[in-house]
């Protein structure tokens, strides 16, 4: 299709990816089952993704209230988390892209956090697509932890603006994402990126995350290119 070349594409889509519960209880399968053709739907998708060359891809993987689910919901989605790390990384080279972490990984095994933290730094040179994988991550605790950062620097109240508040939050260093996507028909924010967000194009589909494929991404690209973006003025004469 011509999406990759004749639109006006954004450089950061953020992606909540909702719905793989749903999608596995229409197949009458366990939640877990669902969760599991999500995860690898992810490698297919980014491999997918990289061909737009959008700069940045944020994926909502696991929230800090996602540990109120199950236990055992809890424990799948995890293991699944780590047994697709190895995975990721081979694409990560095969595709020259670059993984990075948002959140906090003081609740996740000394295991997993190694893992984790090999991934990204095998993969820092790369010079492609980077993939933001927020796991563990909540919007509100990004936030605070910001904040706590800044106290800790003892910088004065009046030099404190937006701009070096961003330098505090996860993603300091990359561009607010222009086109906020939430697959599963929820029409919410969820606590993902809300202060990154603020001018965001939201787009909400109610296709389940395993079916949302490259049709589906390109129909939100299509739809953010014929968004007018003003960003509080008026749209030039």
């Amino acid at each position: 299709m011509s999406t990759k070349v004749n639109l006006e594409l954004p450089q950061h889509v953020a992606i909540v990816m909702d719905g793989n519960g749903r999608w596995a209880k229409k197949r009458h399968k366990p939640r877990l089952y669902g969760h599991k053709e999500g995860a690898v739907h992810v490698r297919d998708f980014v491999e997918a993704f990289a061909g737009y060359h959008i700069p940045y891809l944020t994926l909502y993987a696991f929230s800090t209230e996602n540990w109120n689910r199950p236990r055992t919901e809890v424990e799948g989605i995890i293991r699944l988390f780590s047994e697709n790390l190895d995975e990721a990384i081979k694409i990560a080279h095969k595709q020259n892209i670059r993984i990075r972490h948002l959140g906090k990984m003081d609740r996740l095994s000394p295991e997993i956090q190694k893992k984790a933290k090999a991934a990204i730094d095998m993969t820092k040179n790369n010079q492609g697509l980077t993939v933001n994988v927020a796991f563990n991550y909540g919007g509100r605790s990004e936030i605070v932890d910001a904040v706590q950062a800044i106290a800790g620097q003892k910088i004065k109240p009046q030099d404190i603006d937006e701009n070096l508040f961003s330098r505090y939050l996860y993603t300091a260093g990359m561009p607010d994402p222009d086109l906020f996507i939430r697959t599963g028909g929820e029409m919410r924010l969820s606590n993902f990126l809300i202060w990154q967000s603020a001018y965001a194009e939201l787009y909400f589909t109610p296709v389940l995350w395993p079916d949302f494929g490259q049709e589906e991404l390109e129909k939100a690209l299509i739809a953010f290119s014929k968004r007018q973006r003003r960003f509080g003025g008026l749209q030039p004469q």
